[in-house]
């Protein structure tokens, strides 16, 4: 499936956290793990149309590794995968 995001919306790739601890103690999947702030970018939308009709870019490519708000995107689940759809007002920063 194909998805195009609209807007300024922007589709990620949730980057997978380490399950083992810095001191090498590896997580049980049952363990009680917080939301990934890190994802790569899969999509971006067109951009943020602004009040007189002209488009603004959104400032993030595809291939982009980034950082977002904790509960700022919505999680979504296509053909088994899970994504985040988030608004470039909820990214925080492209890691270089």
């Amino acid at each position: 499936m194909n998805i195009k995001p609209l807007g300024d919306h922007i589709l990620i790739e949730p980057v997978k956290e380490e399950e083992k601890t810095k001191a090498g103690i590896f997580l049980p999947e049952t363990a009680n793990k917080e939301k990934s702030e890190e994802g790569k970018v899969i999509a971006v939308g067109p951009g943020r149309k602004t009040d007189d009709g002209k488009i603004v870019p959104v400032a993030i490519k595809p291939g982009d590794k980034v950082l977002f708000t904790k509960y700022g995107p919505n999680e979504i689940k296509v053909d088994g995968k899970e994504y985040l759809i988030a608004s470039e007002s909820d990214i925080l920063a492209i890691i270089e």
